[in-house]
């Protein structure tokens, strides 16, 4: 009988993730089977599981459910993302209070659910504001004309492993051994 879901493996990622390393190992360890790496935005991903045309998603901050299963990995740090010239630049970190009483200073809203951070980016290049990011997407949309600086009291993001709770891909399990750092020879 055949498999409910053939080859390949389809896994979203949203901006800022890196999912090389395990599309590496993936590709030593099944030189035949297929991985497909899909780039979304957040609530991109989420309705290509919810839909079935992704198996599996690297999401920010979603937590295990009745609908989804969801392995935490790791945790990023936020940034403020400002003009080269400006004074944060000048700065080694800043913290939010600081960031609200600068008076000549706007703070843009980024949607890593519909979009991917670019559009903030390019505000701030355009000296628009500064812009609170996860670094991950800061160092994914770095210009010359910018500056990432830590956000010392800002709110962690969580990237987490996600795939749905019912009908999982047959290879979910092993695509989880290698995000995990099992080796090929492991049990579970």
């Amino acid at each position: 009988m055949a498999a409910p879901y053939p080859d390949p493996l389809r896994v979203a990622f949203v901006p800022g993730v890196t999912p090389g390393k395990w599309e590496r190992v993936w590709r030593e360890r099944r030189p035949r089977g297929r991985l497909d790496l899909i780039p979304m935005n957040q609530d991109a991903a989420l309705a290509a599981l919810a839909e079935g045309t992704a198996h599996m998603a690297l999401l920010r901050d979603v937590a295990a459910d009745e609908t989804w299963h969801a392995i935490p990995l790791y945790r990023e740090a936020p940034v403020v993302v400002a003009p080269k010239g400006s004074l944060i630049a000048g700065l080694d970190s800043v913290t939010l209070a600081e960031l609200g009483s600068l008076d000549d200073v706007v703070v843009l809203t980024v949607d890593l659910h519909g979009g991917s951070g670019s559009d903030a980016v390019e505000l701030v290049a355009a000296n628009v504001g500064v812009a609170v990011m996860p670094q991950s997407v800061a160092r994914a949309h770095s210009r010359k004309d910018v500056v990432a600086r830590p956000v010392t009291d800002g709110v962690e993001t969580s990237i987490s492993l996600v795939w749905p709770t019912a009908a999982a891909h047959p290879m979910v399990d092993e695509f989880i051994g290698i995000v995990r750092g099992r080796t090929a020879n492991s049990s579970r």
